[in-house]
């Protein structure tokens, strides 16, 4: 087989990859239902493991929280930003979403260092 032959043949797709693409060519609302499963599920382990930590199992309560939160870390987020242009498709998601992050920037840029800086020194005068 010739060099260039070779080069042109395309790469075998991880399955991680063929996931991606899988999800991006599903509808807008079947994108919700498959971000709102994991959600489902690690929202509420979040509570169980509030609950596990204050009747005295810390440390398994600390366990779960974390592993909660890495799974929503990890496996939301990378859901979210997949689906993320299908959802933003759907008017009232599209709405909702601008409305969030415009009130997310606002308070950002509020709690930055600089601002708050300010806001003290205007509270105490000079």
């Amino acid at each position: 087989m010739p060099l260039t032959a070779r080069i042109r043949r395309p790469l075998k797709m991880t399955s991680l990859a063929r996931t991606r693409r899988r999800l991006q060519k599903v509808s807008p609302y079947l994108s919700l239902v498959l971000l709102l499963i994991p959600l489902l599920i690690v929202e509420p382990l979040k509570l169980v493991a509030l609950i596990v930590a204050g009747e005295g199992h810390w440390l398994t309560g600390s366990g779960i929280i974390l592993g909660a939160y890495a799974v929503s870390l990890l496996v939301v987020e990378r859901l979210f930003r997949v689906v993320k242009p299908k959802l933003m498709t759907i008017s009232w998601f599209s709405k909702l979403w601008t409305w969030f992050t415009a009130i997310r920037d606002r308070t950002w840029a509020r709690l930055r260092p600089a601002n708050v800086k300010k806001q003290v020194q205007n509270a105490h005068g000079p």
